[in-house]
């Protein structure tokens, strides 16, 4: 992080952790506008509130299971549509330049 405290912190320049900081932004959000603990989320995802907790502040980055779990218990889309600047210029997977492999 280069300054604040997650999930609002600036970051450098990383996509994964920029997806990360927007999913956990995104649970936070519904999690407080359905009023619903991480406890309560626990028990109704099957996640471990721990792994709710640790996810929110940016402790873990949950894995696919964990993010489908959580949105059919919040019948929310937690995954971002695209962070900022989530392709890098120039890259793009239909005229094969960003691939990576």
């Amino acid at each position: 992080m280069l300054e604040g405290d997650w999930p609002q912190a600036a970051l450098a320049d990383h996509h994964g952790a920029r997806v990360a900081q927007q999913l956990a932004a995104r649970l936070a959000e519904a999690m407080g506008r359905q009023a619903v603990s991480a406890k309560r989320l626990g028990a109704l995802s099957g996640v471990n509130r721990q792994t709710i907790a640790n996810v929110l502040a940016g402790a873990v980055w949950p894995d696919l299971i964990t993010i489908a779990n959580l949105e059919l218990a919040l019948q929310r889309r937690l995954w971002p549509e695209f962070p900022e600047r989530a392709l890098l210029e120039g890259s793009s997977l239909e005229d094969g330049s960003g691939s990576h492999g």
